[in-house]
């Protein structure tokens, strides 16, 4: 399985947000895949207000504040 994980340079929320998703990737086995909205203008207008945003095929699991549990739960499924 593949994450998008959609974040921005000089975030606090998206650095905060990737540990978190780290943490769940030592229980759950996923690669992770990390992009720049600044670099992707699509990912730019679907997702610039609401940086960091967690998505597997195409379906967000989680923005905004990251948690293990919520995280962990989504991730569980796939």
């Amino acid at each position: 399985m593949e994450v998008n994980f959609y974040s921005r340079p000089n975030c606090e929320l998206c650095t905060e947000g990737l540990m978190v998703l780290k943490i769940v990737q030592e229980d759950v086995t996923f690669s992770l895949n990390i992009v720049n909205i600044e670099e992707d203008d699509e990912a730019h207008e679907r997702y610039m207000l609401m940086i960091p945003v967690v998505e597997v095929d195409g379906e967000m699991i989680q923005y905004g504040r990251l948690d293990y549990a919520t995280l962990f739960e989504a991730l569980s499924k796939y």
